[in-house]
C-alpha cells in the first residue's frame, strides 16, 4: 500500500511539472506579434458531374400470370407409438408447524426485603 502512495505522488508531481510546461507555453504564443495575413487564392470551380443514362427495369411477370406450384404428395402416416404410464407420486410427509404465538416469560416474585 505504501508503495501505491509513493507511485501516486510521483505521478501527480510530474503531471504538475508538465502543466507548467503548457502554461509558460500558452503565454509565450500570446506575446508573439499578431501573424501577417497570407494572401488568398480562388480555387478552380468544381467540375460538373455528367449526366449518366438511367438503365431501364426489365418488366416481370405478375403473380397471377406464373403457374400454379405442383400438389404437395400425402405423407404416410406414423404408427401409433404405445403411452408409457407412469406409477403413482409418494406421497409427500407433512411439514411440521412453526409455532406462530411468543410464549409467556415467568416473571419471579422479588426476594424478600431485610427488615431493620
Amino acid at each position: 500500500m505504501g508503495y501505491f502512495n509513493c507511485f501516486a505522488l510521483g505521478f501527480f508531481v510530474a503531471l504538475s511539472l508538465a502543466s507548467i510546461d503548457v502554461g509558460v507555453a500558452a503565454r509565450h504564443l500570446q506575446q508573439l506579434p499578431p501573424i501577417p495575413t497570407l494572401p488568398t487564392t480562388t480555387l478552380p470551380p468544381f467540375p460538373s458531374i455528367p449526366n449518366l443514362p438511367q438503365p431501364s427495369i426489365p418488366s416481370f411477370p405478375r403473380p397471377g400470370a406464373l403457374p400454379p406450384l405442383p400438389a404437395m404428395p400425402a405423407l404416410p402416416t406414423l404408427p401409433s407409438v404405445p403411452r408409457a404410464t407412469l406409477p403413482p407420486l409418494p406421497s409427500m410427509p407433512s411439514i411440521p408447524t412453526i409455532p406462530t404465538t411468543i410464549p409467556s416469560i415467568p416473571f419471579f416474585s422479588p426476594p424478600p426485603s431485610p427488615s431493620p
